[in-house]
């Protein structure tokens, strides 16, 4: 089997957090979910910016939404991807896991700062 300490583990976990957050709900990424969602940005009258994000397309269109919009969904698959890139080729995916690492722990702190 393969041995990841816990460090290695936290990185992973870090990194497939931020790849999650980067494709579900990112403005860089729109361009992967703009052919399947309509997506509109409101401010509350507290000043919070929120999504509504209106259906598209026919039932690939919708499974294709559902599996771009549904955190739960992508974080399987950056787990599966981030995971399987850095044990199968880790001299190509460990500066990617550690620049998606280092995001994510900023952002997690950040939400505890903001909040």
């Amino acid at each position: 089997m393969w041995d990841i300490s816990w460090l290695t583990f936290m990185l992973l976990f870090l990194a497939s957090y931020r790849l999650t957050r980067l494709i579900v709900f990112d403005e860089i990424t729109a361009f992967l979910r703009r052919p399947f969602v309509e997506e509109r940005f409101h401010t509350d009258e507290t000043g919070a910016i929120y999504a509504v994000i209106d259906e598209k397309g026919g039932r690939f269109h919708a499974f294709m939404r559902k599996l771009l919009t549904c955190y739960w969904c992508v974080g399987v698959w950056s787990a599966a991807a981030v995971g399987a890139a850095y044990l199968l080729i880790p001299d190509i995916a460990y500066p990617l896991v550690l620049v998606l690492a280092i995001a994510g722990a900023a952002g997690i702190l950040e939400s505890f700062v903001k909040g």
